[in-house]
């Protein structure tokens, strides 16, 4: 990963961009950003068929919202994304676009989610009966496949998101629960467009499921416990309404995006988003050899990633930024240097430096002050200044 990559083209440049060998995936991304598109993108050359997805890579700057996407995909562990902003920035096209750069994990054959790192780190306890007898004998319990992303339907019930009794099998006089989406979810990505606006009831199932990594379903003498390790990715218009306490505290990194200032770099969107009209599989096409090196570089990462130290003075200074801002959920500590460690990934590195953290903290640790909770630990502060006066006054007089 040392090659240096070739100028960035002008307007008069007469090609999309061709892959080269990036420094990092932050590299990568200023670099096809800073890329013009030309060309005849209106002929049938490639057929008809499903229409691809926009391609994240030919998104117009974003740089921000697209490292980040990046980053979740590297390391789950740093808690999902909150993409915050306007109508009409892009929000829900970057993140369906991530289709074409989801990366390989394990997926289990169980409908249980069992996989064999449960066995290493548990023993055969961890998974269920059927598991345990297949991993004995040898048998495959999870297959390599491809990372999902799966999106939350606006008019989902709470039956649909984490399952009922499965209404085929009970006319068998069979009982057993069907899945909901949150299992369907289990080391995939779930993608919730307007999150601020879903029903309490399915706030309620997501954070259970978000903050245990499985969920129990019980209709009647009926139970079924399921994994639900997901990638939780949300957008929000915050003219439509806030989004509960409860539900921002459980998003890691949390992006503002704002429409595009620079008027080339309108005008540029606009000719991407034109050609996509006139032919999406051509313009796909185009971008196709940059989408798969980023999708390799994102694999790589992963890979690395488990290698990836957070130095204790780094740490240090991280936890002193958190205290200096006054945020008080741990969530922001471990969101900050979880991410950093995937930035190092990334990066092609072994450890993490403090320009990571420099990187990192405004996507990690903005909307964490809560005014609320500060005027209400102020007023507590008082109370208990009295308390203590009044006891030294009775107590000690």
């Amino acid at each position: 990963m040392t090659q240096t990559p070739p100028p960035t083209s002008d307007s008069s440049a007469q090609e999309p961009p061709r892959p080269y060998q990036p420094r990092s995936l932050r590299e990568l991304v200023d670099y096809v950003s800073g890329r013009h598109l030309r060309g005849n993108y209106q002929g049938d050359e490639l057929g008809i068929s499903d229409e691809p997805p926009f391609p994240l890579l030919a998104m117009v700057g974003q740089q921000e919202m697209k490292l980040a996407l990046f980053l979740a995909l590297i390391n789950p562990a740093l808690g999902g994304i909150l993409l915050v902003g306007p109508r009409g920035t892009g929000k829900t096209t970057a993140v369906r676009s991530l289709a074409d750069l989801l990366p390989e994990v394990p997926r289990s054959l169980c409908e249980y989610g069992c996989l064999p790192e449960d066995i290493e780190a548990g023993g055969m306890d961890a998974v269920c009966t059927n598991c345990a007898q297949k991993y004995g004998m040898g048998d495959p319990i999870a297959v390599i496949d491809k990372v999902r992303l799966l999106e939350l339907p606006l008019n989902a019930r709470l039956d649909d998101v984490v399952g009922t009794l499965d209404e085929r099998a009970a006319g068998t006089g069979l009982f057993r629960v069907r899945r909901g989406l949150l299992s369907q979810a289990d080391r995939n990505l779930l993608y919730v467009d307007e999150v601020n606006l879903l029903p309490d009831d399915i706030v309620d199932a997501i954070l259970d499921a978000s903050a245990q990594g499985h969920y129990t379903v019980r209709r009647g003498p009926i139970a079924s416990t399921y994994n639900a390790r997901f990638v939780l990715i949300g957008s929000m218009n915050p003219e439509e309404g806030n989004l509960r306490p409860q539900m921002m505290d459980r998003f890691g990194l949390r992006l503002i995006v704002q429409g595009l200032i620079n008027l080339d770099e309108r005008l540029e969107a606009y000719r991407r988003v034109l050609a996509y009209k006139q032919n999406a599989r051509q313009l796909a096409h185009a971008y196709h050899p940059i989408t798969e090196l980023a999708r390799e570089e994102i694999q790589t990462a992963r890979q690395l990633l488990p290698s990836v130290q957070l130095p204790d003075r780094v740490a240090q200074m991280g936890l002193e930024l958190v205290q200096h801002l006054q945020i008080d959920s741990l969530r922001a500590e471990i969101t900050l240097f979880e991410a950093a460690r995937a930035y190092a990934a990334a990066d092609n590195r072994l450890e993490v430096a403090p320009e990571d953290l420099q990187q990192i903290a405004p996507m990690a640790l903005r909307l964490r002050r809560s005014p609320f909770m500060a005027q209400y630990f102020e007023h507590q502060n008082l109370e208990e200044t009295h308390i203590q006066q009044m006891m030294e006054k009775v107590i000690h007089s």
